[in-house]
C-alpha cells in the first residue's frame, strides 16, 4: 500500500512538472493596442483593463502594450497596420472601419438608436455577429464592439436649437461619410479633420463646431474652444475592438480564448464609463461655463431623413435596411 502511494504521488509530481514545463516552453507573446483617444477616456480605461486581464490570464506571457492619443497614426492608418498586420490590435472608430468594411455605416443612420441598450442589444445580435464576419473577410477579427456613444454638437457661435441654426457653419467630421451627409442635409459644410488636430482647428477657428460624445469632448478639453453645446443625440457611434486576423491565426486556440475572455472584460467596462459619462459630464461642463442646450429633435429627424433613404439605396442598402427594421424593433 506504501509502494502504492509513493508511485501514485510520483506520479502526480511528474504530471505537474510536465505541465509547469509545457507552460513555461510557451514563447512569450507581445501585442501592441493602438487607439487615438486621450487618457481618462473610457476606451484608454477599457485597453488598460484588457491588457491586466490577458497579462493576468496568461500568467504574464502574453503583455499587451498600449499606444493612446493617436500614437501610432489616426484611426485610418491603424486600420491598415491591423489588416497588414504591422498593428496587433485596436479600438478604433465606426467611420475608419467603415472605408473598409462598408456595412459599419448602416449603425451610424441618423437617430437610429434612441439609448445606448438599444444599441448595444443589436450590436450584441444577428446583425453584430453578420458585421463580424464582413470584418474577418478583410482581415479585421472584432473582439468586442465598444461605444463611443450618442454623439452631440458643439460650436463657438451660436446655441443649435433647431435644424436650420447649422446653416452656414463649418463643422468637423471625422472620416465618416454618414456625419458629412448628416451635416450636408442641415446646411453645414463639412470638414474632415484628424482627431487629434481637433482642438487647434477650434482653436484657431478653421471650423466653428465638431460633433461627439460628451465623454470625448470633456477627455480631450474640447470645451475650452466650444462655448456653445447642443444635445442633438443625432447618431451613435461604436468603436470596434480590433484584433488583426495575422495576429490571431499566430495564436494558439488557448490564447485565443484568454484574449476574447479578456476582451468581454473590457467591452463591459468600456459600455459601463461609456454609460455613466453623459449625465455626470453635462453637470461638470456646465460648471465649466459651457452652456448646453436641448434641440427641437423633431426639426433634426427631418432634416437628415434623407440621409437614411440615401443609404438604402447604396450598394450596402440590403444590410441598412436590415439594421434599421432590427433596431426599431428592439
Amino acid at each position: 500500500m506504501q509502494a502504492f502511494k509513493l508511485l501514485r504521488r510520483t506520479a502526480l509530481a511528474s504530471a505537474l512538472l510536465g505541465v509547469a514545463l509545457s507552460v513555461m516552453a510557451q514563447p512569450a507573446i507581445k501585442l501592441t493596442l493602438g487607439h487615438g483617444a486621450a487618457a481618462g477616456n473610457p476606451r484608454h480605461e477599457a485597453s488598460v483593463r484588457f491588457a491586466e486581464v490577458v497579462k493576468a490570464k496568461s500568467g504574464g506571457r502574453i503583455e499587451v502594450s498600449i499606444a493612446p492619443s493617436a500614437q501610432l497614426g489616426d484611426d485610418a492608418a491603424m486600420v491598415t497596420a491591423l489588416r497588414t498586420g504591422a498593428l496587433d490590435i485596436s479600438a478604433n472608430s465606426q467611420g475608419a472601419v467603415a472605408n473598409t468594411v462598408p456595412e459599419y455605416a448602416a449603425f451610424g443612420m441618423p437617430f437610429l438608436f434612441a439609448d445606448l441598450p438599444q444599441a448595444w442589444k443589436t450590436l450584441d445580435g444577428p446583425m453584430g455577429k453578420a458585421l463580424a464576419a464582413k470584418s474577418a473577410e478583410k482581415g479585421l477579427v472584432v473582439l468586442g464592439y465598444w461605444d463611443n456613444g450618442i454623439r452631440h454638437m458643439s460650436n463657438s457661435k451660436r446655441p443649435l436649437l433647431k435644424a436650420e441654426d447649422l446653416r452656414g457653419l463649418k463643422m468637423r467630421t471625422p472620416p465618416d461619410t454618414v456625419t458629412v451627409d448628416i451635416m450636408q442635409s442641415l446646411g453645414a459644410e463639412a470638414q474632415q479633420i484628424k482627431f487629434a488636430e481637433l482642438y487647434v482647428a477650434l482653436q484657431q477657428g478653421v471650423v466653428d463646431g465638431q460633433e461627439n460624445p460628451l465623454m470625448n469632448v470633456h477627455a480631450s478639453k474640447l470645451f475650452e474652444v466650444q462655448k456653445f453645446i447642443s444635445l442633438t443625440g443625432h447618431k451613435y457611434e461604436m468603436t470596434p475592438f480590433l484584433m488583426s486576423k495575422r495576429t490571431w491565426d499566430r495564436l494558439t486556440e488557448a490564447d485565443r480564448k484568454l484574449v476574447q475572455e479578456a476582451a468581454n472584460e473590457a467591452t463591459a467596462l468600456q459600455r459601463k464609463l461609456s454609460k455613466e459619462s453623459d449625465d455626470m459630464l453635462a453637470a461638470d461642463l456646465k460648471a465649466k461655463g459651457v452652456q448646453i442646450d436641448t434641440v427641437d429633435k423633431a426639426s433634426f429627424q427631418k432634416a437628415t431623413a434623407s440621409v437614411v433613404a440615401k443609404w438604402e439605396q447604396s450598394p450596402i442598402g440590403a444590410f441598412v435596411k436590415q439594421v434599421v427594421a432590427t433596431a426599431r424593433a428592439q
